[in-house]
């Protein structure tokens, strides 16, 4: 029983991963839409935090597995192990968005290239979060193995993506109206909500006859409550901005990305801790 906090490891590999798939979309199409070189050139040193980040993840998974050469055998059931699959597509993405931005911020990446090289990194960030979702569909893991493990996962490079992704863009002075980007936010966290609630109706019926999946999280409410405050309070300081028609200060979208990240860390931790291995399942 807990919060998931022993998992600390996978709660910041999946959440930082998932965020930087959505904010490498937001920024690579920001660096797309412009034929502005110095532009360009600024959005590419933004982007170096989004590739620490990703660097801080995977320094984070290998800590959960005990070692590196563990994270290396973990490839060797590629497209028959889940986890090899995560390990393999989660390495290309960041191998890939990696060197884009090496050759990019030195100047030896040719522009015709980097646009394909670029919109193949994006793509390969949503390969990186499906593999991630198909690791926890284990049968006998029924709080796992739903729906709303694909919805959450994805919904984070929804929700975080964007915000992240517009404070990286305002570092770098890109003209930017993000309305449509703090909807695309606030959307996703609908959607996030809606299926935390659904989620909560159907945990209550799951047991096994020495197990109830309710049991496992006693602050459940509590903590998904801290959860909801913090991204609520997080989105708000993007979104009351950009209803007033004025740019979000990098300040404030910093505190906002920071708060909404913390909220989604709950969250995972909340996954982990919902944690539960039966035979067989009774609802």
């Amino acid at each position: 029983m807990g919060n998931g906090l022993h998992e600390w490891p996978l709660i910041l590999f999946t959440v930082l991963g998932q965020s930087i798939a959505g904010g490498a979309i937001v920024t690579g199409l920001a660096w797309l839409s412009t034929d502005d070189k110095q532009q360009k050139q600024r959005i590419v040193n933004a982007m170096l935090v989004l590739w620490v980040l990703m660097g801080l993840g995977f320094l984070a998974s290998m800590m959960h597995m005990g070692s590196p050469l563990r994270a290396f055998n973990s490839m060797n059931r590629v497209f028959a192990s889940s986890l090899s699959n995560e390990v393999l597509f989660g390495s290309v993405f960041f191998a890939l968005g990696g060197l884009w931005w090496l050759l990019s911020a030195l100047k030896k990446m040719p522009e015709g290239l980097g646009k394909i090289w670029l919109l193949l990194t994006m793509l390969m960030g949503l390969v990186f979060v499906w593999a991630m979702t198909r690791v926890y569909m284990i049968s006998t893991v029924p709080t796992w193995d739903t729906p709303h493990t694909t919805i959450g996962f994805f919904m984070t490079v929804f929700v975080v993506g964007p915000i992240l992704g517009t404070l990286l863009l305002r570092v770098a002075k890109f003209p930017l109206n993000s309305g449509k980007l703090a909807a695309i936010s606030v959307v996703a966290y609908i959607v996030t909500i809606a299926s935390v609630l659904i989620q909560s109706g159907e945990i209550a019926l799951i047991a096994t006859s020495v197990q109830k999946a309710s049991d496992l999280v006693p602050d459940y409410g509590f903590l998904q409550m801290i959860r909801l405050v913090a991204t609520s309070l997080g989105l708000l300081l993007w979104v009351l901005p950009v209803i007033r028609q004025n740019q979000p200060s990098v300040i404030s979208l910093l505190i906002g990305t920071l708060l909404v990240l913390f909220g989604e860390l709950i969250g995972r931790g909340l996954f982990y801790g919902l944690h539960m291995t039966v035979g067989m399942a009774v609802a």
